[in-house]
């Protein structure tokens, strides 16, 4: 979650203030995409607002409230009604809403300013700047505080969207980059991993919680770690020439891409190859032998000559026609084809191809306007099925990697699927929790607004 500075003012084509006098010159406090990419919340000065990513061509307002000013964080879950609103009229206190029902199911206090909230299916993990509260999302119980944290100052905390396996990740120290791993199921701490030097920037876990990003304050390299042992996989170099700072740092669905942006104007996409097998194979050209033998001599090196040598560069990158603003990233699919999608603070949102098999460029196809009054600026010829190479049409017509005998019935009210459609079964957690009738959403039944006042530390 984050909270940008004010923007520049916005191009004259897309300023206009929208409907319900909302201002576009202010921006956006904050954004956030939801755990499996299918919604965008955003927060403003008069209150927040929800959007489907099912199309590239149009965004559907799913919702806006205008109850709570001055909103700084906004999470949603999934695709359900729950959504967490934390204002600067009250930042110490986190409302949990049905947003469809316009209910307030409870709210809670805290010791001092929420910095963010993270949650899934199992868990909601609320970050202050130095403790973190871990809830039972079932029934909004407090089951954990862990107390005496390094200073936080931005609330940087991740947290695994599996629910069978929540792993938390924060910072273990204020001046280098130690990584505390915790599982919120156990509620007990797994590992330290000394992935950076420096402080960290950013962390972030894949879909099933087995992978955990992180990047430092300098903003050069990216590490991603094995979970829950904490042994590094992969290292890749985001730049040379200068420090930068992260914005965002996020996977693909199904692991495959690590993408990250920054305050430059330069998104870099990573592709997660399997690890090369170590075998007695001899290469068998010129080329193989001069890798081979240059690959022999990065031993005799110093380690940090030997480690720039190792590390792997960008496989796509978008050069954003914007730099020194706030803005967060992911990758998604909508209509069948890989996506990147770009926000930024000024309220817009970028829609770009990605080819998973040749990388290189990204193309913008469709910029929206989050603070407009839907208008939206077309890129190229804007075609939802473009003229594509040959090995980028066999990858993306190739079967999807959910299997249809682990699907439940869901309830979904928008984005991606429609009431009743099937969803994946890693969504639901095991228990009360059952999001495909609403009477039975446990929060509305189980704290309904009672649990007020300041929680209890342990």
């Amino acid at each position: 979650m984050l909270s940008p500075s004010p923007p520049p003012a916005m191009e004259a084509e897309v300023a206009e203030a929208p409907p319900g006098g909302v201002e576009a010159e202010a921006g956006l406090s904050c954004f956030s995409f939801n755990q499996d990419r299918t919604s965008l919340a955003i927060g403003t000065k008069t209150g927040y607002r929800l959007f489907s990513l099912s199309s590239v061509e149009q965004l559907d307002q799913v919702h806006e409230s205008s109850e709570i000013p001055d909103v700084y964080i906004v999470e949603r879950l999934f695709s359900s009604s729950l959504v967490v609103v934390v204002s600067h009229t009250k930042p110490r206190q986190m409302n949990v809403y049905h947003f469809k029902k316009g209910t307030e199911i409870c709210n809670y206090s805290y010791s001092s300013n929420i910095l963010s909230i993270r949650l899934n299916r199992q868990r909601l993990l609320v970050c202050l700047e130095e403790s973190i509260y871990i809830h039972n999302i079932k029934d909004m119980k407090l089951l954990k505080t862990i107390l005496d944290i390094p200073v936080n100052p931005t609330g940087l905390c991740a947290l695994s969207i599996n629910h069978s396996n929540s792993y938390l990740a924060y910072p273990g120290s204020l001046t280098t980059g130690e990584i505390v791993l915790y599982d919120g199921n156990t509620l007990k701490t797994v590992c330290t991993i000394p992935a950076h030097e420096g402080p960290l920037a950013a962390i972030t876990f894949n879909s099933v919680g087995s992978k955990l990003a992180s990047a430092s304050e300098k903003g050069t390299v990216i590490r991603v770690f094995s979970v829950p042992e904490g042994q590094k996989l992969y290292e890749f170099r985001r730049g040379m020439k200068r420090y930068v700072n992260i914005n965002s740092l996020v996977f693909s669905m199904d692991s495959q891409f690590l993408c990250a942006s920054s305050n430059t104007e330069t998104v870099h996409i990573f592709k997660l190859d399997n690890p090369t097998s170590s075998g007695p194979e001899e290469p068998s050209t010129w080329t193989g032998y001069m890798g081979k033998m240059f690959m022999a001599a990065t031993n005799y090196l110093p380690s940090q000559v030997s480690d720039m040598m190792n590390q792997d560069r960008a496989f796509a990158t978008v050069r954003l026609n914007f730099s020194g603003q706030k803005n967060i990233c992911t990758l998604s699919t909508i209509q069948k084809l890989p996506r990147l999608l770009v926000i930024s603070s000024d309220g817009r949102l970028y829609i770009y191809n990605l080819d998973p098999q040749d990388g290189g460029e990204c193309i913008l196809i469709k910029t929206h306007s989050l603070l407009g009054s839907g208008k939206t600026e077309e890129n190229k010829e804007n075609d939802l099925r473009p003229s594509l190479p040959q090995s980028y049409a066999a990858t993306v017509a190739r079967p999807g990697t959910t299997s249809l005998s682990s699907t439940v019935p869901g309830y979904s009210e928008d984005g991606g699927a429609l009431r009743g459609e099937v969803i994946p079964e890693h969504e639901f957690a095991t228990g009360p929790v059952c999001l495909d009738d609403e009477n039975e959403f446990p929060p509305i039944i189980l704290c309904r607004g009672s649990q007020k006042g300041k929680t209890k530390q342990s």
